[in-house]
């Protein structure tokens, strides 16, 4: 059944149970939002025998790759005196502190510590975190629980190209998330960009929302009878079909986890499979070589979005450039604010897959306060992710 709440603040509750913006360490979101797998990273990113600092929901981390590819994460600071791990150097599967030399393997347990007498070392542990390479993306689990299986994704499996990107935006996760439900800003927002080819921006659509067994499905349903299907999948991950890239290429699987930084920032991290094999293939890599070499000659879509926010040039001015629809995203989020004031919003009834997510949110936050059980979001089949069915 469609759920179609009557009122825009229905299922509203007070105090932190109410919170889903906030997800520092010690939060109830926070808490939530560690009971998933998070990628924190593209696996690209991190070269064998490095360690980087990962600052996830506001907590800061150290994520390293052995020499062996394996990937780790463990505590940001050493147990010694406190200094950044990230700033030393891999040893095999270990980090060495490089303010002492303390080394610690990928558990966390210190196996070295050459100013002290050996029994010492095997006192010593700090944490480490469940850490898996999947999809060309490093996924974490933060939480206190022993870490669940890793969540598959066979919509991404299938034959093509599987690309994997992120971007950072200035403004809170949950910015996105509303947004990525919010089929009727297609029509404004993006009124001028890739989507006029696909007539996805030129008619409104009308809004269907309903709870499912992983999180939610909208259906947004034009004039012409033609349907979008977007699911979320919770806590934080959209499913779409993305425009097509080419002519060859069709409709993609794309996915994104809006991971928060902090309470103010969120990086998205997408994962995309795109549908052409063996010229089509050679034929779409050169093509995104071409795209990515004229990005790298224009100035950066945080720049253009600053200046559009500031007053300083119009968005309708901006040229047609390979990244204009996340341009127009951070405009339109980051201009809520950092955080949105959601108290002072006036919902309507083309609202209902944003106001649906929130009370989702707000029943599993009050669960999880309460010491009730929290849904148990499952999902065992391939999700429909369409464009232009009819009714």
């Amino acid at each position: 059944m469609v759920i179609i709440p009557t009122r825009a603040n229905d299922g509203q509750i007070e105090g932190d149970a109410a919170d889903f913006v906030h997800t520092g360490p010690g939060t109830l979101a926070g808490r939530y939002m560690r009971m998933f797998w998070q990628p924190v990273c593209l696996a690209r990113e991190l070269e064998r025998a490095r360690a980087i600092p990962v600052r996830i929901m506001s907590e800061d981390f150290t994520l390293y790759r052995g020499e062996s590819g394996t990937v780790y994460a463990v505590e940001f600071r050493c147990a010694h005196r406190g200094t950044q791990l990230s700033a030393g150097w891999v040893e095999g599967d270990c980090i060495r502190c490089f303010y002492h030399g303390w080394k610690y393997d990928g558990t966390g347990q210190c196996v070295e510590q050459p100013a002290e007498n050996p029994p010492f070392s095997s006192k010593v542990k700090i944490r480490r975190y469940p850490s898996e390479e999947y999809l060309g993306l490093i996924f974490v689990y933060l939480g206190e629980d022993e870490a669940p299986p890793l969540p598959r994704y066979p919509e991404l499996e299938e034959q093509g190209i599987l690309e994997s990107s992120s971007y950072l935006r200035h403004c809170n996760y949950f910015n996105s998330l509303d947004n990525g439900i919010d089929e009727v800003h297609v029509a404004f927002t993006h009124a001028q960009s890739g989507f006029t080819s696909y007539g996805l921006n030129q008619n409104l659509p009308k809004i269907e929302a309903e709870e499912t067994a992983y999180g939610l499905v909208q259906y947004g349903t034009r004039a012409d009878g033609v349907v979008r299907v977007t699911h979320q999948l919770m806590p934080n991950i959209l499913y779409i079909k993305g425009s097509p890239a080419n002519s060859e290429s069709g409709w993609r699987d794309a996915f994104a986890w809006r991971v928060p930084i902090d309470d103010v920032s969120h990086k998205s991290f997408n994962a995309v499979l795109v549908h052409v094999k063996g010229e089509a293939a050679q034929r779409y890599l050169e093509q995104r070589a071409q795209r990515a070499a004229r990005l790298a000659n224009l100035s950066s879509a945080h720049e253009l979005s600053a200046a559009v926010l500031a007053g300083k040039i119009r968005i309708q001015d901006i040229e047609n450039r390979p990244d204009l629809i996340n341009i127009q995203d951070n405009v339109a989020q980051e201009g809520q604010g950092a955080i949105a004031d959601r108290e002072h919003e006036r919902l309507g009834r083309s609202d209902i897959a944003v106001i649906l997510l929130r009370q989702i949110w707000q029943r599993e936050l009050r669960a999880l306060a309460t010491g009730a059980p929290v849904k148990k979001w499952t999902r065992t089949e391939q999700l429909l992710a369409t464009i232009g069915l009819k009714d």
